[in-house]
């Protein structure tokens, strides 16, 4: 066995469920998928662990984080060669290898980020101040698109402010899940972090337990909705990521060469399978053509294919689930009579879940390709010759995860993106995320905040110490 395959044979079951790579359809592993009633056994180990952990001081905690962060170093070859054989993106590009170093970065930053007691009021007479305390149990239920990195944005702020956690991973990426946790515990105290497997039942009873007294999950809006509705008997803090579809302006003002790349990799980090990845493109009439001319000639030469092969950068779908979705949807823009300018041709018999770098043009608003979150690689590029219309259709979804706005000019790229619906919007570029900066949705696409300060607290109880 070759060395960096050590970390999947240690997490991978001798019987049960077979986990095939999506790009091969070889199988890398078992899972003896986890049931309801061992979610309690869980828990009561979080439980019980938890007193001593809160016990700590701040910087205990931190610097058992910081363990936890050299650990995933030590480990990140193994842990990239996991999550590739698994989720299916490449080594190389922004893949296995930058969501490994991703996960070690941001233990760090979360272990690194001030959280100073609040002075509110301090005036001769009175004093009032604003401490956070640890919750207790943290339930942190993360997708299979980034497995590893958002187990980590969950995880590393639950522990840094006193609570323990019980993990569960996606059913699609549950060696994943279990590779992270497996790591990140050679530094932890036992039962600070417990990961447990299955499917929406045992996410359901992990939600349900009244001894978690906050949970975080990332998903679709509609499992979003499911976990609320458990919730509601207990009342837990809930911090809901619940993807979005994103859209980007761009503005008559730019250069459609310089901006490519930008676009490019907006749409397709990790093939698309990103939460807040660009949706849809609004192009002005006036340069739509170089526009997409830019981005056609960029696209066909991002190579293609299976994760391990050091030469590729994007892989395939992670499941057939997703891969039926991203193919109706092209399928309807194409029955609709929008231009496909390339891919959208799938050979559905090769192996894998690979679908083409797809570029739709000369698309109508209205279509399901615009309308519905495709997560994938598909864009649509829609053309406008009214700025007012494009921020209309812009802000014309349920849901507000980013938004992004592309212009020369700085202030008039900013007085757009004060009027579109999202929780961040970028300039001049889309998607990138910082450990130090606040992120969450608007409307449906969930509430609560995560990273930073804000994510901090968000996993806390605020106390006000008054006298």
């Amino acid at each position: 066995m070759e060395e960096r395959a050590a970390l999947l044979a240690r997490v991978s079951a001798g019987h049960g469920t077979e986990i095939k790579d999506p790009a091969t359809g070889e199988v890398i592993g078992r899972i003896a998928f986890g049931t309801p009633g061992e979610v309690a056994a869980a828990v009561d180990t979080a439980a019980k662990a938890q007193p001593g952990w809160a016990a700590l001081d701040d910087q205990e905690r931190c610097a058992a984080l910081m363990r936890a962060a050299d650990a995933i170093d030590a480990h990140a070859e193994e842990l990239a060669y996991v999550v590739s054989r698994e989720q299916g993106k490449t080594m190389n590009g922004l893949g296995a290898r930058y969501e490994a170093a991703g996960c070690a970065a941001w233990v760090r930053a979360t272990a690194s980020t001030p959280l100073p007691v609040e002075v509110l009021v301090d005036d001769g007479q009175s004093r009032a101040e604003l401490h956070y305390r640890p919750i207790g149990v943290v339930g942190a239920i993360t997708p299979w698109n980034w497995p590893m990195i958002i187990a980590c944005w969950q995880i590393a702020p639950a522990l840094r402010m006193g609570n323990t956690v019980v993990q569960k991973p996606s059913e699609y990426t549950t060696l994943t899940g279990l590779a992270i946790a497996a790591v990140l515990n050679e530094a932890l105290p036992p039962g600070v972090l417990t990961a447990v497997t299955g499917a929406g039942d045992v996410g359901d009873a992990l939600v349900r337990d009244p001894r978690v007294g906050k949970v975080m999950f990332t998903g679709s809006v509609k499992t979003g909705m499911k976990v609320i509705e458990a919730s509601a008997g207990n009342m837990p803090r809930l911090t809901l990521e619940l993807g979005g579809n994103d859209a980007a302006i761009v503005l008559p003002d730019v250069d459609p060469q310089a901006i490519a790349e930008g676009l490019f990799w907006g749409a397709f980090i990790n093939n698309g399978q990103t939460c807040a990845a660009m949706k849809r493109l609004y192009v002005p009439d006036a340069i739509y053509d170089e526009v997409v001319d830019a981005l056609a000639a960029l696209a066909a030469k991002i190579p293609m294919g299976v994760g391990l092969d050091e030469g590729n950068v994007l892989g395939p779908l992670q499941n057939q689930m997703q891969w039926n979705v991203v193919n109706r949807l092209v399928e309807d823009a194409k029955v609709r009579g929008a231009r496909v300018v390339m891919g959208g041709d799938p050979d559905a018999a090769a192996p894998g879940y690979f679908y083409p770098k797809t570029l739709i043009a000369d698309i109508d608003n209205a279509a399901p390709l615009v309308q519905e979150e495709q997560f994938g690689p598909a864009l649509p590029i829609i053309r406008y010759t009214d700025l007012e219309q494009a921020v209309e259709w812009a802000n014309g979804v349920d849901v507000g995860l980013g938004a992004s706005v592309w212009s020369a000019d700085r202030d008039t790229a900013l007085a757009i993106a004060a009027r579109l619906q999202a929780g961040t919007v970028w300039i001049n570029s889309h998607g990138g995320i910082d450990p130090r900066v606040p992120f969450g949705g608007a409307k449906r696409s969930g509430y609560g905040l995560e990273f930073g300060v804000e994510g901090l607290k968000a996993v806390s109880v605020p106390q006000v110490i008054s006298g």
